[in-house]
């Protein structure tokens, strides 16, 4: 869980009380210190799984924020690696672990990129997008790749119904509802609105061509099926 050299609690009381935007500024110099950050077990087995997919040349981290998928990139792709993320601290510290990456400061549902890169990946930004505007992510990365061009990301198997991690994150979504409908301005982060079949769905809608590719390296629960899935979404 969080480290010594992680935030307060009075750190993040601030950040959840702030917009999204402002909250991982605040939370930027000590997010790596934190369990909201990719696993290095997770980057490295995607990793592993997008070098069975490629070849890939350019490659694209959206919500790059410390630029923890700019590594899984620069192991799969030949090309140029670039990250997006509209948080100015995030970005300052991507930039201190990968100087010579592209960075850029924007807001991933107005992508500032023409149809230039092979690949793009995301780790761990999801839940911060409403389901009406997971529509409009999925598009804007469709028009941001060449055609032919891949966007994978990780999901997790749901947790057993009634185990304590399905608890966990059903007690955290609701009580981010409650901060929300008391306390402007919103910060939207929810667990539980990144439903597979739902995905699937929308990125069908934006043109993409979908499969599952199971990420092995993290293994399997007890009915065999892969605790880890990597979403493999190729531009028609």
């Amino acid at each position: 869980m969080f480290t010594p050299q992680g935030p307060s609690l009075r750190e993040l009381t601030a950040q959840a009380l702030s917009s999204v935007e402002h909250g991982y500024d605040l939370l930027a110099d000590k997010f790596d210190a934190t369990p909201f950050r990719t696993s290095d077990r997770l980057l490295a087995a995607a990793s592993d799984t997008l070098e069975t997919l490629g070849p890939f040349d350019s490659g694209l981290d959206v919500c790059t924020g410390t630029g923890a998928g700019l590594g899984v990139l620069r192991a799969v792709c030949a090309g140029r690696v670039t990250g997006v993320d509209f948080s100015t601290g995030m970005l300052t510290r991507a930039r201190e672990a990968h100087p010579t990456a592209g960075l850029v400061r924007a807001d991933v549902l107005a992508l500032p990129f023409g149809p230039v890169f092979d690949l793009a990946v995301s780790f761990g930004a999801f839940g911060h997008f409403l389901p009406g505007e997971q529509r409009t992510l999925f598009s804007q990365v469709h028009a941001s790749l060449r055609p032919g061009g891949t966007f994978a990301f990780p999901v997790g198997a749901p947790p057993r119904v009634g185990s304590r991690l399905y608890w966990t994150l059903w007690g955290f979504d609701a009580t981010m509802r409650v901060r929300n409908a008391l306390w402007r301005p919103p910060f939207v982060m929810y667990y539980r609105t990144f439903r597979l079949d739902d995905v699937r769905r929308r990125l069908e809608d934006a043109g993409f061509e979908v499969g599952l590719a199971p990420v092995t390296a993290l293994g399997s629960r007890e009915d065999g099926s892969p605790r880890c899935r990597l979403v493999v979404a190729r531009k028609r």
